[in-house]
């Protein structure tokens, strides 16, 4: 399932796939991958993304 979510946020603070993969420390490749619904990120990682964009786990990556 893709994560429209992640996305919505990443473009909401006008951050590239790029800038977000480098402040998470993972690849562009990952993040897109998250975004298509094709990876799923540890817990580790999912926490790191909602730090770097100011959202919870629930706005993220929960239903």
């Amino acid at each position: 399932m893709k994560n429209l979510r992640l996305k919505s946020a990443r473009a909401a603070l006008d951050m590239s796939q790029q800038n977000l993969a480098d402040r998470v420390g993972v690849s562009r490749q990952t993040i897109n991958a998250i975004e298509k619904g094709d990876y799923n990120p540890t817990i580790r990682l999912c926490i790191s993304i909602c730090r770097v964009l100011g959202k919870t786990l629930d706005e993220l990556f929960w239903e």
